[in-house]
């Protein structure tokens, strides 16, 4: 029995093997903080190459940009997961979590970048200035989460879990943009990575399934091998060590370059809220308006020291809080670990070059569990609410609209200013309906608005 937040917690009840306070063996730890790189190295990587081209930097400059992000990514990694400073005033939530670049803030990027012709240096001067005012709002989380009820975070947490699905069927497929997507290479890849996690996740013991991630990719890797799959010309092209440099691009402070920013980070203040409730689910630990706050906190200040180091704003990623579940490891310390081995990553880029060339099937396979147990976390949360009328039209509505933007988010194109930004994503979206219907749909009001019967 452990004693975590304001609860105890019986780790065999929720199905872990280590608990946050955990500190598994060293192999064992770098192991696990491994498995947390390859399931987070695509989305780690993929927006600073996204950021070079449209910034048309050359191959040297992408090279650094990609070396940027995963120190950023190690250092805030560690933050987070480690939780630094009192409880009042703390930065980082102190559970297991992966921070990297995030794909919502592309489109400012661009804005700044290209039609405001800022370049580079104002790319990095709006994002530390957007995350100040993301550290600002982070002192109103608290109000914020006495309206995040069980019927709005349970919805948002199998959203998150559902709207990852599309991602992961595009890597299935060997990736969004590859002339042959969907090829049946690809596929049996995906199938024989997904039974391989599923079959040692439920039969193995000891660290075959406490790794089954790892193991299966790690095979997957393998197989792609000798069907031609893996191209490692990149590999010897790349460097072995590569030091980080100060403010490589430069910066610009011009305030005007921020407000395409904003509300890239009030998506973010609303998305990691629901990251961090969703932990809590998966390790067991009671959240309180403190560690929503610190969460948040980590954020912000994670995005005001990245573009010093040559790197954007960072996030809390939702994709490796499904491994929590599937390891049955919630030790803040291998997430303090995995900060520490991107570190070291982000100086040879050699190695990371050979992260990065896998093919994205290989992950694919791993990832439809990874989401899914993300999505049933959700509906446990769900499970615990009254499922009467206010709550059944909440819940339907938040996944309709929060699904339907995900599929199709040319919709929320031509919406005006910030609406396009915070109605973008089917994740922001579906949790602001969800929040909006629990504040105006009030409780004993089902006779009125009943649909369901």
């Amino acid at each position: 029995m452990k004693i975590i937040g304001k609860k105890a917690v019986d780790r065999s009840k929720i199905g872990l093997q280590y608990d946050v306070y955990d500190k598994p063996g060293t192999i064992t730890s770098i192991i696990l903080g491994f498995q947390n790189i390859l399931t987070s190295f695509g989305g780690i990587v993929a927006v600073p190459l996204v950021i070079a081209g449209i910034a048309g930097l050359n191959v040297v400059e992408t090279a650094f940009l990609i070396s940027a992000g995963l120190l950023a990514s190690g250092i805030t990694t560690m933050i987070q997961s480690a939780g630094i400073g009192p409880k009042k005033f703390r930065v980082g939530v102190g559970l297991p979590t992966v921070m990297g670049t995030d794909f919502g803030f592309v489109p400012p990027a661009n804005i700044v970048i290209n039609t405001m012709g800022g370049g580079m240096p104002a790319y990095f001067g709006a994002t530390v200035l957007g995350a100040i005012f993301e550290f600002i709002l982070s002192f109103f989380v608290k109000p914020l989460m006495k309206v995040f009820t069980p019927v709005v975070t349970g919805t948002v947490i199998a959203l998150m879990g559902m709207s990852m699905m599309p991602v992961a069927f595009d890597w299935v497929a060997g990736g969004v943009g590859n002339p042959n997507y969907g090829d049946i290479k690809y596929l049996a890849v995906a199938i024989f990575v997904f039974v391989l996690v599923l079959l040692l996740n439920l039969y193995g013991k000891g660290m075959l399934s406490t790794a089954a991630v790892l193991i299966g990719i790690v095979v997957g890797y393998i197989v792609c091998i000798p069907m031609g799959l893996v191209d490692f010309s990149q590999v010897a092209e790349a460097d072995w060590i590569q030091i980080p440099k100060l403010l490589p691009f430069g910066i610009d402070f011009d305030i005007k370059y921020v407000f395409p920013f904003l509300a890239g980070y009030l998506v973010t203040i609303i998305e990691t809220v629901g990251v961090m409730e969703t932990l809590g689910q998966v390790t067991g630990t009671d959240m309180t308006d403190d560690d929503y706050v610190a969460g948040v906190r980590a954020d912000a200040v994670g995005s005001m020291l990245s573009p010093f180091i040559g790197s954007g704003p960072v996030q809390s990623f939702s994709q490796n809080v499904g491994l929590i579940p599937l390891t049955k490891c919630a030790s803040k310390h291998v997430g303090i670990v995995t900060g520490l081995l991107l570190v070291l990553m982000s100086l040879c880029p050699k190695f990371a070059t050979i992260i990065s060339i896998m093919p994205s099937s290989v992950l694919g396979g791993a990832s439809i569990l990874m989401f899914g147990t993300i999505t049933v976390s959700g509906i446990k949360t769900l499970l615990q609410v009254e499922l009467n009328n206010r709550n059944v039209l909440i819940i339907s509505s938040a996944l309709g609209i929060g699904l339907g933007v995900t599929f199709k988010p040319e919709l929320a194109e031509q919406l005006p200013g910030i609406l396009s930004s915070l109605f973008g994503s089917g994740i922001s979206a579906g949790t602001i309906v969800a929040l909006v219907l629990n504040i105006v749909l009030k409780e004993g009001s089902e006779e009125a608005i009943s649909l369901i019967d």
